[in-house]
């Protein structure tokens, strides 16, 4: 079983955990029902239509209500603290909480008791407290868009806002960023950074960059940077292998642009119904690499 962990910008929406279906643009969590528009439950959206796809793992997902102001993000934070030792994933994937290096050390203390220890894949908010913590080399993947990236690659900035400008608007540089982020011990074991170009790299260089088909419209729709992340959630809990998954993630992810053909008002859940089409062309491209 694969575990997500995220927020949902509802105020009102309480503490839950429990397996995750989908019935229509919606996901069925402990009771609850959570629309698919962006953010967590976007992420959460895709990673159930590829393991549903190519009958993946079961997610489950912890879920709290947070709008940024982080107190919601704290209740996720202390209750995962306490419990993570009764769970058992193969695949931990963190998303948007509030970054707070003191909660994301203890979050980590509680990993280090679950027998086996989970792939760890931390995204938007989590993926900072990793690196302000100092703690990225725990990590198995970091998926940052380029923006991202620079905070990773800036050793001096204790916090996004502060990535120095020199390197924030650095023009086509994710190459040197990503080198950098290596380089200053902030990046994690594997990064597939997001962008025009999408680039998977270790720490020895760059492995592949994955940028066809493009489609400049998915650019300006919200939660594509979600679903890319989902993805690479299944397809490494589903066998593949850790380069392997973030390629294949990389490529699904455009070609679900290049069949929904969006426009910028085109909604992440409509993407999302294009996974199992974008699979199938992906698949046939690359007969080899599927996991026995």
């Amino acid at each position: 079983m694969l575990a997500v962990v995220g927020t949902v910008p509802d105020p009102e929406f309480p503490l839950i955990h429990g397996r995750v279906d989908m019935e229509g643009d919606q996901l069925l969590i402990s009771g609850h029902r959570v629309p698919v528009h962006r953010g967590t439950p976007a992420l959460l959206a895709s990673a159930v239509r590829i393991s549903r796809t190519i009958g993946g793992p079961e997610l489950y997902a912890f879920l709290v209500g947070d709008i940024g102001k982080g107190d919601g993000s704290r209740r996720l934070y202390q209750f995962l603290t306490q419990n993570l030792s009764r769970f058992s994933f193969e695949v931990m994937t963190f998303h948007y909480l509030q970054p707070d290096v003191d909660w994301h050390n203890r979050v980590l203390f509680a990993i280090e008791t679950m027998k086996p220890r989970p792939v760890l894949i931390a995204d938007a908010g989590f993926m900072y407290a990793a690196k302000m913590s100092g703690q990225a080399a725990m990590y198995d993947y970091f998926t940052p868009d380029v923006g991202e990236l620079a905070f990773l690659a800036d050793e001096s900035a204790p916090h996004p806002f502060y990535t120095r400008g020199f390197i924030l608007h650095q023009d086509n540089k994710a190459p040197d960023l990503i080198r950098r982020a290596y380089q200053n011990r902030n990046a994690a074991g594997y990064l597939l950074v997001k962008g025009k170009t999408d680039y998977i790299a270790c720490e020895t260089g760059i492995i592949e960059t994955v940028d066809y088909p493009s489609c400049n419209a998915m650019e300006a729709i919200g939660g594509t940077g979600d679903t890319i992340t989902g993805l690479l959630t299944v397809l490494r809990g589903a066998g593949f292998g850790p380069a392997e998954s973030a390629i294949l993630a990389a490529k699904v992810n455009r070609w679900i642009g290049r069949y929904a053909d969006p426009t910028p008002a085109t909604q992440v859940s409509e993407l999302i119904d294009k996974i199992p089409q974008a699979w199938s062309t992906v698949s046939e491209m690359e007969p080899s690499g599927l996991p026995d």
